[in-house]
């Protein structure tokens, strides 16, 4: 079965839409709560005293390793590939913001609460601005990741997407399926990286002085 035939067919774009789809949703959970979860490991002592170390021994596991957990879960199902993608990106993002955040100079959150900055307007004016950089960063790559973890779980759920678009190419032996799926997976991650992040990791960094303009 040629890749063109998949194309003019419907069934690659509609596994493309059906992967970034579940993508974007697996990662929003992820982006959101990591960040929460990473602010409050930096800044709430009982927090950290509680969970700092399960994060850190849970982000060795690989996301492979989900995937049997979210099976017995939800069963085949969305839900079971979205868990499988936010764990798989949320600890990422998770222990990126906690370092982001520590590392803002103490000076620099003294001299703004001795300007008056205090509570939301600290957060918000100070502290989140600048760790952002880090944030970014951690951001990124936990995109990685969870592209990473989306597939795996659409190889073995029956449920579309390009992973089983990979598994389909198998079963038929049909070779050039299977390359061509890989090659639309590196050009999409290619894309992604570069449309949502590239260009925001660079105007971030020029803005805080860590790169030349």
């Amino acid at each position: 079965m040629a890749l063109r035939d998949n194309v003019r067919s419907g069934l690659l774009p509609r596994a493309v839409g059906r992967s970034l789809a579940r993508l974007a949703v697996g990662y929003s959970v992820s982006l959101v709560v990591g960040v929460a979860l990473g602010v409050a490991l930096a800044r709430v002592r009982w927090v950290k005293d509680t969970l700092g170390a399960v994060v850190l021994g849970l982000q060795a596991i690989p996301s492979v390793c989900w995937l049997p957990l979210a099976l017995l879960w939800f069963g085949l199902g969305e839900m079971a590939i979205q868990v499988v993608v936010v764990l798989g990106s949320l600890l990422s993002i998770t222990l990126a913001t906690e370092s982001a955040v520590n590392t803002i100079p103490p000076l620099l959150v003294r001299a703004a609460r001795t300007m008056g900055a205090k509570g939301a307007r600290l957060w918000l004016r100070v502290i989140l601005p600048a760790a952002l950089p880090g944030i970014v960063s951690g951001a990124r790559l936990g995109w990685t990741f969870a592209w990473r973890s989306l597939l795996a779980g659409e190889l073995l759920f029956i449920s579309g997407g390009l992973g089983q678009v990979l598994e389909l190419g198998r079963e038929l032996h049909d070779m050039a399926l299977v390359l061509g799926v890989m090659v639309v997976i590196v050009a999409l991650g290619l894309a992604s990286d570069h449309l949502l992040f590239g260009g925001l990791e660079r105007r971030v960094r020029r803005s805080w002085g860590l790169d030349r303009a």
